[in-house]
């Protein structure tokens, strides 16, 4: 008996010529062949993540004085940085674990890339807090290992070290989700493989995976256990570390607002940096009938909700300065809104609460040239809101003898560029040598939710006698159809 969905839905596979076979020929191709602009990209993004291996060697070599911190701002570029990179992992672990719970098919086009992202920002984030200790090779007693130092233990008590646990543990969940989706994939490509190397290295890759029932059956329960290990992370680990913050008492970071709208920010982030590899890499491996403009207005309206729910929060953060009577927390928000750092909660607002709301309409969020434009915006705004929580906060604190102004190094602004050239560059790696999109979990669709399939249900419906008509190129005889 086949599942069928309404035929006013569009198909997350388009395109008639549509077959399991020509499914993998699709997907695997960029995994065997070169592309011109493939090879451009990764030689610039290259460049730039040696330049960022080369600002930090600087940082350790001359230590972090060479960054633009001062005696007030001891926090500001490295911390921003790793709040950012955090929330643009978040999105990874909610299209692959939460939709998957939900059954929401959109999500076989986009989580690969996805939980692919996932692991290359917290790898980016993780570098910042371990630099910004400036005694890099001290790095691991921030860990709680069994040690012959007697009573010293790590602070139990600090919310930097919940950082670790909750951080450590997403990447972990993360990775395994990422890896056990992709064992089948890498059979596939196996396969297909002619050359001796490439066969032995997809073979080990995939653990020798043969496709067999049982395999299927354990890869079907691994992927609903990791998906309710994974869900409360999406909620825990922003919530943690916004805790940095909230947990401390200086004004306009001790609010008890900062959990639910860090966790909604960071979706939103999430989601719009998935947009922009996606529509990439839509372009550069002709992805075009995988991921489809239902794809994206999908994303669109997960993004209208989060930026509205970020948005709310920032006002409710407004009035409870204002209401609450207290004056240093009126005054910190004062000044974050007309103070010397207006221009940056100028931009703030415009690209996170302002920009989104253009979805509303269809037309717009339909439209692939407004989505990337709109998903970058989403993302400056979103690096704008982190500097605005930490810079403006600390700028001006109770002693006007101490308040000061942050300007960046070129450390600084090497660091942070050269963290997205390294992020894009290990991106552009996966995109060649695993298959961007999940081959198993589009095939598992195909019969219910591609345009072929929803031809021959039109035909069937249709036809006078009202008799069943097969699905073309949908047989069993296709000769890959056991992965």
């Amino acid at each position: 008996m086949h599942a069928y969905e309404s035929e006013f839905r569009e198909p997350l596979i388009t395109g008639m010529d549509k077959s399991y076979t020509k499914i993998t020929d699709d997907l695997v191709a960029p995994t065997e062949r070169n592309s011109a602009l493939w090879w451009i990209a990764v030689l610039l993004s290259g460049a730039g993540a040696l330049f960022f291996v080369f600002c930090l060697t600087w940082t350790v070599w001359f230590g972090i004085g060479t960054w633009g911190l001062n005696k007030t701002i001891g926090w500001a570029w490295d911390i921003t940085n790793f709040v950012w990179w955090i929330g643009i992992g978040h999105a990874g672990t909610l299209i692959s674990a939460i939709l998957l719970l939900f059954r929401q098919r959109y999500r076989t086009g986009i989580n690969r890339a996805a939980e692919a992202m996932t692991i290359f920002a917290v790898i980016c984030a993780g570098m910042f807090p371990i630099f910004h200790m400036g005694r890099v090779w001290d790095a691991l007693f921030i860990f709680p290992l069994p040690n012959t130092r007697g009573p010293l233990w790590v602070n139990f008590n600090s919310p930097l070290l919940w950082d670790v646990f909750a951080v450590s543990t997403y990447f972990s969940v993360s990775l395994l989700f990422w890896y056990t989706g992709l064992m089948p994939d890498f059979a596939t490509v196996r396969d297909r493989s002619k050359g001796k190397f490439r066969k032995w290295f997809y073979n080990m890759m995939s653990f020798g995976w043969m496709g067999t029932a049982k395999q299927w059956q354990r890869f079907e329960s691994l992927s609903l256990i990791l998906a309710g290990l994974a869900t409360p992370l999406v909620l825990s680990v922003h919530t943690i570390v916004s805790f940095d913050f909230a947990t401390s008492v200086i004004p306009g970071w001790h609010t008890t607002i900062f959990p639910p709208y860090f966790v909604a920010g960071a979706i939103f982030s999430g989601f719009a940096m998935v947009e922009t590899l996606m529509l990439i890499s839509r372009k550069l491996f002709n992805l075009e009938d995988y991921i489809t403009v239902n794809h994206i207005e999908s994303m669109n309206k997960i993004i209208v909700l989060t930026g509205s729910i970020v948005g709310i929060a920032y006002l409710t953060e407004l009035f409870i300065a204002w209401y609450s009577g207290y004056l240093y927390e009126q005054f910190a928000f004062y000044n974050r809104v007309l103070g010397k750092y207006y221009w940056a909660y100028a931009i703030m607002m415009t690209c996170n609460v302002v920009t989104p709301q253009f979805y509303w309409l269809k037309p717009l969020r339909r439209n692939l040239y407004v989505t990337f434009i709109l998903s970058i915006f989403v993302n400056i705004g979103m690096w704008f809101e982190r500097f605005v929580i930490i810079v403006t906060s600390l700028a001006d604190d109770f002693l006007p003898s101490s308040w000061a102004y942050f300007s960046p190094t070129w450390v600084d602004i090497g660091i942070f560029l050269g963290s997205i050239c390294l992020f894009l560059f290990l991106f552009l790696l996966f995109s060649r040598l695993f298959p961007t999109i999940a081959i198993a979990e589009v095939k598992a669709i195909f019969r219910t939710s591609s345009e072929v399939a929803k031809a021959e249900r039109a035909k069937k419906a249709n036809s006078p006698t009202g008799g069943f008509v097969g699905l073309q190129h949908v047989g069993p005889l296709d000769k890959d159809s056991k992965h």
